[in-house]
């Protein structure tokens, strides 16, 4: 049989040399937190720069893609922020298509999820009622787009009565399926 030898340390550990080990353990966690903290932003630069790329995708033609489904939206403007009287960030909106009728505001993301839907329901419900305070009767439909998009989020996205525009090649495609009713604010 194999017996295994204990083997017991040669000195005896004083409270010096355990408080040393505490010490040695206590900067170890406090580099490892700078590490998590620096890769942590570095991944939130690296999303945001993939998010940006995604935009700049979509943007060149949704113009055009939008007139497939009868809209002729005459202006638009990217990263468009809404502030209030005191000039605080209310909604920040990727994409903003007008007309005299309409105003698509289009939600961009690299990978949307089922918050960025119900974010996109909050910022929905924030224009509406910015627009009845100045009188603004047009109506407001929304569209979220993805560089990459699931078919259970895409599904979400058009039970939520948004337009669902996804990355196909070198441009995009406006996912409307067979009965769709887009939601209006």
């Amino acid at each position: 049989m194999n017996k295994t030898k204990v083997r017991k340390p040669n000195k005896k550990l004083t409270s010096e040399d355990i408080q040393d080990k505490f010490d040695e353990i206590a900067r170890l966690q406090e580099q490892n937190a700078w590490e998590m903290k620096y890769l942590s932003q570095k991944m939130g630069y690296l999303n945001n720069r993939f998010g940006e790329l995604a935009e700049h995708l979509v943007a060149p033609n949704i113009q055009e893609k939008f007139r497939v489904f009868g809209f002729a939206f005459d202006q638009m403007s990217q990263n468009h922020e809404i502030t209030d009287a005191e000039a605080n960030l209310v909604a920040e909106i990727d994409i903003l298509l007008e007309n005299g009728d309409t105003v698509m505001v289009v939600e961009v993301k690299a990978k949307p999820l089922q918050k960025d839907i119900d974010n996109h329901v909050k910022r929905m419900e924030i224009l509406r009622r910015r627009a009845d305070l100045k009188n603004d009767k047009r109506k407001y439909q929304g569209a979220i787009a993805g560089a990459i998009m699931s078919k259970p989020v895409r599904d979400a996205i058009h039970k939520t009565g948004f337009y669902a525009i996804e990355q196909t090649g070198d441009t995009v495609k406006i996912n409307v399926p067979e009965g769709f009713r887009p939601r209006e604010w």
